[in-house]
């Protein structure tokens, strides 16, 4: 296969900025430390960070024609992703996002939608996207066109290439467990955050959480908590890993992160174990840095990071 990855799904532009601790009351000016502008999204953090961690990587979305399609293009350029399978699309504004980031790395957003909306697949696609060990589709339930059937014959159509497939969603609801439901038996990797995985599943117990997308049918269930670490739930086991202890100035990205690190693991020859460790480093490593494509130097670092840096206790 000519890639090891394709990133099917949410690309956005997030605008951040840091730290925030109120907004301005009226027309009021207050100074902050960073701005900055970076490729986001559960599809677009993911790619640049599996570019950044040595795959071959392909991104398949939609962008608007407008300046900030163009800054998403040119960075992913930049990282070395490729973008043969990027749409640009006339009339429609690019997905987009501010954060005000807080002190304490929490991120308030808001967010535009756009032309990730207007994302359509279909078989005449699939060999470009199909052309990669993994795909991974990241956005669901903010790709309206994509979100449903089309994303269960996709995952369907992966699978059945040979690919392994991996699965993230940005803003769950209770109702999008309806819509994600027919994708889970094509899905080898299921990895929420906590709290999609509790929005769906209506479960506040992890393992609970974990255990209920093995049930709807995912292969594995990997479950981010932040600082409480991750939940690895497989066919014939379930554990804890913690969460390594740094230095939070942003949790964004986190998620698309670890996905990436996940991909990263399992495409260099290692058990899910080994690999939900090393994603845990990277999401660990974007932390450290203001958005989406912080921290994550190359692999090669992040693998010291997850030999070398202490973890925190785990909750219970």
């Amino acid at each position: 296969m000519t890639f090891d990855v394709s990133v099917v799904g949410l690309y956005i532009l997030d605008i951040l900025g840091r730290p925030v601790d109120e907004i301005p009351p009226g027309g009021q000016l207050r100074f902050i430390d960073e701005i900055r502008l970076t490729v986001a999204g559960t599809a677009g953090g993911s790619a640049i960070d599996c570019a950044k961690l040595g795959l071959k990587t392909r991104a398949v979305g939609a962008i608007g024609d407008d300046e900030k399609g163009d800054f998403i293009l040119h960075t992913l350029t930049g990282f070395g992703v490729d973008i043969a399978e990027m749409r640009k699309l006339e009339g429609v504004p690019t997905s987009s996002t501010i954060l005000n980031v807080r002190p304490n790395g929490e991120r308030p957003a808001l967010h535009r939608r756009g032309a990730s909306d207007e994302l359509t697949l279909g078989d005449k696609d699939y060999p470009a996207i199909l052309d990669a060990k993994f795909v991974h589709v990241g956005g669901m339930p903010l790709l309206a066109k994509l979100d449903g059937a089309p994303t269960t014959a996709l995952l369907k159509a992966a699978k059945a290439a040979g690919c392994q497939t991996t699965f993230d969603l940005l803003s769950a609801t209770p109702e999008t467990l309806d819509v994600l439901k027919p994708s889970l038996p094509f899905v080898d990797y299921f990895v929420p955050s906590i709290e999609d995985a509790e929005a769906m599943s209506g479960l506040s117990v992890p393992e609970d959480a974990a255990k209920f997308f093995l049930d709807a049918g995912a292969t594995n269930c990997l479950l981010t908590m932040g600082g409480d670490g991750c939940i690895v739930a497989t066919q014939d086991t379930m554990f804890r890993l913690p969460a390594f202890k740094i230095d939070v100035k942003d949790t964004t990205g986190c998620g698309d992160a670890f996905t990436a690190g996940l991909i990263a693991g399992l495409n260099h020859g290692w058990d899910i174990e080994k690999s939900a460790r090393f994603a845990s480093a990277c999401g660990a490593l974007v932390s450290t840095g203001l958005g989406s494509d912080a921290g994550i130097v190359n692999f090669e670092e992040t693998e010291k990071l997850m030999n070398t840096a202490p973890t925190l206790p785990m909750a219970g």
